[in-house]
């Protein structure tokens, strides 16, 4: 079956795959529209993992305002293309991570932004906590580094539970759900920065 440019058009909108890989999958699949997609999917998670050193500069930046304007988040969260961007699967994933920034509130992207002179002091703050409550010296550094963990959960966006997920047996985190929509699309993405502000909180 020949493989015409218009068959690759619609198979590359449909996937955001690139067009040399769209007509490799129409013409492994005969041609066969859905068979094709299915290729690109399984192609997309065996390279799932080159996908995160790609470059993504384009995506939304989104607000969200909460409890009658007591809560607004602002968002920006990166793909690689424009025609991502406009997806409503993007868009709802990117709405879904500001509802959740308003609701639990974190302080970071990742652990990796939260500046080492935070880290040292929450871990002398358990390690006091721990010695205080009378463990024992040598379980103590075991101690910090499982409240650290938590601590990491708590104020870390990607490390988060998915509020939407409660209740289910296995909870995803933000993490999980954009690695998701990455071996979805085909396109790298990348939670950028975020700003939550809350009527009344201190500004110290």
């Amino acid at each position: 079956m020949e493989i015409t440019t218009e068959m690759v058009k619609e198979l590359r909108q449909a996937t955001a795959a690139g067009i040399l890989d769209c007509r490799k999958a129409l013409e492994a699949s005969g041609g066969d529209f859905d068979k094709a997609v299915d290729y690109l999917r399984e192609k997309g998670l065996a390279k799932a993992a080159k996908r995160v050193d790609r470059e993504a500069k384009d995506g939304l930046v989104v607000s969200y305002i909460h409890g009658g304007g007591r809560i607004g988040v602002l968002l920006e969260v990166n793909c690689e293309t424009d025609f991502v961007a406009r997806t409503d699967e993007f868009k709802g994933m990117v709405n879904d991570i500001a509802l959740q920034i308003a609701a639990m509130s974190p302080q970071y992207v990742k652990r990796e932004d939260i500046p080492a002179s935070v880290i040292e002091h929450e871990k002398q703050l358990y390690r006091a906590q721990a010695l205080e409550e009378g463990k024992p010296e040598a379980v103590v550094d075991r101690i910090v580094e499982g409240r650290m963990d938590k601590f990491y959960k708590d104020v870390c966006l990607l490390e988060q539970q998915f509020i939407r997920d409660d209740g289910k047996e296995r909870p995803r985190t933000i993490d999980e759900l954009v690695k998701e929509q990455i071996t979805k699309t085909g396109e790298n993405m990348v939670v950028r920065r975020f700003a939550r502000f809350e009527l009344g909180e201190s500004l110290g």
